[in-house]
């Protein structure tokens, strides 16, 4: 049998280390599992690792196979044991890999009890380097807002508007998942105007109104609120919100940021 070239293991002479390398796009099925929620989705995974100067490539088949044999389930709690073996397999000192997917959950309107699923994005993104495992956990939601200003000088009514939030959180080591995904979406959810709904009926509409109309605020009031909810647990974090504002011709947004050390 002809013997085939390894090119990618031969060495590199240019003294050039590369921070990343690796596949990206690859969507692939899988189980989320948290031990809050358990559902089969269809997962678009980042891998890569670092390459020292003196190496030309990097496994990338490798890389399918890893995910394959051990991200059939992705469980944030055992991210950290999981990226070990990854980077023992990919022969690197660091990896990191994101996996992007669709999370949903039943949700019900608030006075007909009708239920159907609202589906959020979630990132997690997770990074071994030299044996410090770090995780960041991303949720993205949207949400009622009403404009304080318009409320206080109006004869009637005030305008609102659907915002979009992404709330971060960081962990390490043995916390890097210091709060589960359900309960990111529920303080989203909590600490609006009002939450969105996937079923609305004629009494919900009124429910919804009228309790958006009573807790008005700015996109610099739910930054604010998310990340009190945020250090009330003592977890770092980043927020985003964009509010596609429905009087004006652009957006507002507003960006935060929080480490406890």
């Amino acid at each position: 049998m002809t013997q085939l070239l390894d090119i990618q293991n031969q060495s590199d002479d240019r003294g050039i280390p590369i921070d990343e390398v690796g596949i990206s796009g690859l969507r692939y099925p899988v189980v989320f599992d948290d031990g809050e929620l358990s559902q089969a989705v269809v997962a678009d995974l980042e891998i890569t690792v670092r390459l020292p100067a003196d190496r030309r490539g990097t496994h990338m088949s490798r890389m399918v196979q890893a995910a394959d044999a051990h991200m059939q389930v992705i469980d944030p709690r055992e991210f950290a044991s999981v990226w070990k073996i990854l980077a023992d397999i990919l022969d690197a000192s660091s990896a990191r890999v994101s996996a992007v997917l669709p999370v949903a959950m039943r949700v019900a309107a608030p006075t007909s009890g009708e239920e159907a699923w609202q589906v959020h994005d979630v990132r997690l993104r997770g990074d071994l380097s030299d044996d410090l495992f770090t995780l960041e956990t991303t949720v993205l939601a949207d949400v009622t807002t009403l404009c304080p200003c318009s409320k206080a000088i109006s004869d009637y009514g005030a305008h609102n508007q659907r915002s979009r939030v992404s709330l971060t959180v960081q962990g390490r080591g043995d916390a890097a998942y210091p709060v589960a995904v359900s309960t990111l979406i529920e303080m989203i959810r909590a600490n609006s105007s009002c939450p969105v709904f996937p079923v609305v009926k004629r009494s919900d509409e009124r429910v919804i109104t009228m309790a958006a109309y009573d807790k008005p605020m700015f996109v610099e009031d739910l930054v604010r609120q998310l990340s009190l909810a945020c250090r009330a647990q003592v977890v770092g974090h980043s927020v985003e919100i964009r509010t596609l504002e429905s009087i004006h011709s652009h957006d507002a947004v507003a960006r935060l940021s929080w480490s406890p050390m």
